[in-house]
């Protein structure tokens, strides 16, 4: 499968992802700078700097470049291709409006476009929400509590979404504002905003840090996602956006007569990894888990191709996530801007 990838920032992943059969990486498209030339001549490909100079024989396009919503050209680069029948995934997030577009040239043009989430398909992510769907088949949802950085509010929606089936309906409570005692002090402080939401019909409490470092924007990076699924069987959490997943079974407090006993008590454990109990060093992450998520999206795409899939059927979803975090972002307000010292590294060993 021969792949375009435009853009040679997060696209560096794309490229890493590509790099082992079945998927080939066909050219880059990119403005021209000095990065775009150096990976061009890394992957020995062509370096593309209009839509108009990419063969119409490539198999797919990644549009891995910001859409409107991060001041960008993504969604208007997804249609110029889907407009010469070359199917498209387009990287999130996207505002509502445009994704509509989006498919509508895509139905026009009777070709495959999707939208890359990114984080659901990271391993980890996919270790907790295969958990999720089994634990939901047993036991319906009773809660959920979840929590982010502003900067992944997206991913973090599109997580509790594919764990409950969809986020249709739901409604967002108020965002409470910041507490007069914090307000006007020298250090900013360092705030989340406290959402109460239903989503899919669960109730869920939503913690999004709405904060941002103007010349860092990605900080801070370890604000990511942690989510919390809750039953009466027991509580199943994705401890980070990189794992470990972890099961706490619900404990029965043991009667005898109707009274407190220790007979018989389960000798379950109360906490459970699934899979690995540690998460991936950031080098693997780097290297490792990230491109492996772009392949497993990609793989998915391939198929969809391959089985001539209607983009609209996963685009409703898309559109209703799309719309959620809209409203979601919309209460939260504009991210406050805020200048934070880097912190020190601290290993294990500094805490044991």
């Amino acid at each position: 499968m021969r792949v375009i990838v435009c853009g040679t920032g997060f696209g560096r992943i794309y490229m890493r992802a590509l790099e082992q059969p079945p998927f080939e990486l066909a050219g880059i498209l990119a403005r021209g700078s000095d990065r775009s030339h150096a990976c061009a001549r890394q992957y020995g490909v062509p370096l593309f700097t209009s839509p108009d100079e990419v063969p119409g024989d490539v198999d797919l396009v990644c549009v891995v470049v910001p859409s409107g919503v991060g001041g960008g050209r993504g969604a208007e680069l997804a249609q110029a291709f889907l407009a010469r029948g070359i199917p498209v995934l387009l990287e999130h997030p996207v505002h509502a409006g445009e994704l509509a577009e989006c498919l509508r040239t895509a139905a026009r043009h009777r070709v495959m476009f999707g939208v890359n989430t990114f984080y659901v398909n990271l391993e980890p992510v996919r270790r907790f929400l295969t958990a999720a769907r089994r634990l939901l088949s047993a036991a319906p949802p009773v809660f959920v509590h979840a929590s982010c950085a502003v900067q992944v509010s997206y991913d973090l929606l599109d997580i509790v979404g594919q764990a409950l089936g969809g986020v249709s309906p739901w409604a967002l409570g108020p965002v409470p504002e910041v507490p007069d005692r914090l307000a006007g002090l020298a250090r900013p402080p360092f705030v989340d905003r406290c959402v109460d939401a239903v989503i899919a019909g669960v109730p869920v409490t939503l913690r999004v840090h709405n904060q941002f470092v103007p010349d860092d924007p990605d900080h801070p990076t370890h604000l990511r996602h942690e989510m919390t699924l809750g039953t009466e069987a027991g509580s199943l959490t994705l401890a980070g956006t990189h794992g470990p997943v972890l099961w706490s079974p619900a404990i029965h407090v043991p009667r005898d007569d109707g009274t407190f006993s220790l007979v018989d008590v389960d000798d379950t454990p109360t906490v459970v990894t699934l899979g690995p109990a540690d998460a991936p060093s950031a080098r693997d992450v780097f290297d490792v888990v990230w491109p492996e998520g772009v392949r497993h999206s990609l793989s998915a795409m391939r198929q969809q191709i391959a089985d001539g899939a209607d983009p609209l059927t996963a685009g409703q979803y898309h559109l209703a996530l799309s719309r959620l975090w809209s409203e979601l972002t919309r209460g939260l307000g504009y991210p406050e801007p805020v200048s934070r010292e880097r912190a020190p590294r601290i290993g294990i060993g500094d805490l044991t």
